[in-house]
């Protein structure tokens, strides 16, 4: 039996990439939020993402905030100025002392910040939960343009109903006209 070559969203499983420097965290990341049916993709650097990013979409991403030689509000930026990247949801990891960061990183743009250390499941819950959210501003999305779609429609055959309308008053006093120089008076 040969795998469906499209996949409706819904019944996808969601990618995620996770993008930290540190080599061991990063496997343990990977493998654990893997073991909740995901499937992962990794990057080390913010180049690495967004190669990864322009590679193979993703559905969610979650980066550090920062570490060393490493910038997740660089990422952010690239993320969200980019047409095609800019509603993936992203989550930052950040440490409790990273306040003044991660309100900035909440300002230009992240989904959500979540403070290290974490438990697994409740990540995974976020996970969820980003994905659910990003799936219903997904369908009222498509909803909006079937509806704009309509709108055009609708728009031209009114159009065309008031050329034809025009049409007919101009051969209704036409007629009139011919009518009332045959006519007796």
């Amino acid at each position: 039996m040969s795998t469906p070559i499209f996949q409706p969203a819904e019944m996808r499983v969601p990618r995620v990439l996770i993008v930290k420097p540190e080599k061991s965290y990063l496997g343990v990341l990977a493998r654990r939020i893997g073991e909740n049916g995901y499937r992962i993709a990794i990057a080390e650097t913010v180049q690495a993402a967004v190669a990864e990013l322009y590679r193979q979409p993703v559905d969610i991403i979650l980066s550090e905030l920062r570490g060393p030689n490493f910038n997740g509000t660089e990422l952010l930026g690239i993320i969200r100025e980019d047409a095609i990247l800019r509603d993936i949801p992203l989550l930052l990891f950040a440490g409790r002392s990273d306040r003044p960061a991660a309100i900035r990183a909440l300002r230009n743009g992240a989904d959500a910040i979540v403070n290290k250390p974490f438990h697994f499941e409740v990540l995974c819950a976020r996970i969820a939960r980003e994905l659910q959210r990003k799936r219903a501003i997904d369908d009222l999305r498509s909803s909006n343009r079937t509806l704009d779609a309509r709108v055009v429609e609708r728009a031209i055959a009114v159009g065309e109903l008031k050329d034809r309308l025009a049409s007919s008053e101009a051969e209704r006093r036409r007629l009139e006209v011919m009518v009332a120089a045959t006519s007796p008076q």
